[in-house]
């Protein structure tokens, strides 16, 4: 499978959760760093991605998923900021043991329904993260750190879940 993660399963927040992330990105964005906020003619959400693939089948992914709530109203606590390899910069929630196990029975469904799911989603291997910017430019890295940082904690409430192929304009609530 290719590296290129255009599609993901995403859980969505509550309204003050999402709000405090939005202010954020116009934050950043003041900074002059690029974030989610304009990708998607600016209908990009800030989300929670719990698979992630090249592509991925709405009817598929519903199919696979029936008789499981795929949006409870799990609690998040984002407590830290990451950067990936890339100046991939996002927000992560402490890791609960009801979000991992919900992201491992997500994946081990989609697995079993033949869904090609991306490695780094794997339970184990998965990174819980609310992506800011997907590249960060090297001189303003540290000062969008400190911002993330300085913007913790946000607790948050999951209300939501959809499917989103990105590549191919694809956004399929659940």
């Amino acid at each position: 499978m290719s590296a290129l993660v255009v599609a993901a399963l995403e859980l969505y927040f509550d309204h003050v959760a999402e709000r405090r992330m939005r202010v954020l990105w116009d934050a950043l964005e003041t900074d002059g760093v690029p974030t989610m906020r304009g990708l998607l003619d600016g209908k990009h959400r800030p989300h929670l991605s719990l698979v992630g693939s090249t592509a991925l089948d709405p009817a598929v992914v519903r199919d696979a998923l029936e008789g499981f709530d795929i949006a409870p109203p799990l609690k998040l606590s984002f407590q830290f900021a990451g950067v990936f390899v890339g100046r991939v910069l996002w927000l992560g929630p402490a890791p609960s043991v009801s979000l991992l196990g919900h992201q491992a029975e997500v994946w081990r469904r989609l697995a079993v329904a033949g869904v090609a799911m991306s490695p780094l989603y794997a339970p184990g291997a998965w990174v819980p993260h609310a992506t800011v910017s997907m590249r960060v430019p090297r001189p303003v890295l540290t000062e969008a750190l400190r911002r993330c940082i300085e913007t913790l904690p946000i607790e948050a409430t999951c209300t939501g879940a959809a499917v989103a192929d990105h590549a191919k304009g694809i956004y399929t609530p659940l």
